[in-house]
């Protein structure tokens, strides 16, 4: 048994639509995935039933945008079958006008410097959520403007954090999403703790009792990095996750779905505990007799 348990689609910052993806990670010998797009889980429902389609079962899942604020840094925290995803409607509805706030002035910035029209990025954003960064250059590669979605152009303009017209902003604080994500009866994991250098962070939260999990397994990784988290985790109680985090062209690194996964132990770990959560969320549903 082996899943991957973090990939995007055309809903955020993806470049396949939910059918190619799950079509994929059956030709990849998938027998679980969640698809993580940005705060939205409107992948859910058509997710499901194709799933069933292809023979590959699907965690309804998202990955949300947080903010450190003791550390004044981002982080981003996967949650994983919330049982009441109405909860996090609202969090998700801010945190998808915050970025779309930000791409909006960062496109005003980049036409200051490239003649590009006004549409150039709106037609790469069809069926997202929010409009991303890499929206933006693949409107600057279809000017002209660069041969590469990740390269010179794009470390001039959006590196972070001192890109020339890298625009961001405080997304809620990252324990409010936490304690919301609980509140919806879903699995909270921190998502590649490295590639936002947030190890001090997954410290103090583990400390907390916050998280169920982490991420251990994705190339932003390495071997001495995994093995550590991995220490970590085994040490503290905490569910082992992997997954590519494909984006398709999108991906600033060459990864595929199953490049990294989750191995079958762990799932077991994720399942045992959505199963609880299934049994709470209807015990507390049934009323109590008078």
């Amino acid at each position: 048994m082996v899943g991957d348990l973090h990939c995007h689609t055309t809903l955020s910052d993806g470049s396949l639509g939910i059918e190619e993806v799950i079509a994929q990670a059956k030709r990849m010998g998938m027998d679980y995935l969640a698809i993580t797009d940005h705060d939205t889980l409107s992948s859910a429902n058509r997710a499901h039933i194709l799933g069933e389609r292809y023979g590959v079962r699907v965690i309804p899942a998202v990955e949300l945008s947080a903010w450190d604020r003791a550390r004044n840094q981002k982080v981003h925290i996967l949650c994983y079958a919330p049982q009441k995803p109405d909860r996090l409607e609202g969090l998700c509805l801010k945190s998808c006008t915050i970025r779309t706030e930000c791409a909006k002035d960062m496109i005003s910035k980049v036409m200051e410097r490239y003649p590009i029209p006004q549409d150039a990025v709106r037609m790469y954003t069809k069926g997202s959520k929010s409009i991303y960064k890499q929206h933006i250059m693949r409107a600057l590669v279809n000017y002209g403007y660069a041969t590469e979605l990740y390269g010179r152009v794009n470390d001039e303009l959006f590196k972070y954090p001192d890109g020339e017209c890298l625009v961001t902003r405080e997304y809620p604080d990252v324990n409010f999403v936490l304690d919301l994500i609980h509140s919806s009866k879903g699995i909270a994991v921190m998502a590649h703790p490295y590639m936002f250098d947030n190890i001090d962070l997954l410290h103090e939260l583990t400390e907390k009792g916050k998280l169920d999990g982490v991420e251990v397994y994705h190339y932003s990784a390495d071997e001495d990095m995994r093995r550590s988290l991995a220490d970590f985790a085994q040490s503290n109680g905490l569910i082992q996750t992997g997954g590519s985090d494909f984006h398709g062209l999108y991906n600033e690194k060459a990864v595929h779905i199953g490049s990294m996964t989750t191995d079958g132990e762990n799932l077991d770990k994720l399942l045992k505990l959505i199963q609880i959560n299934e049994q709470k969320s209807k015990m507390r549903a049934v009323p109590k007799s008078e």
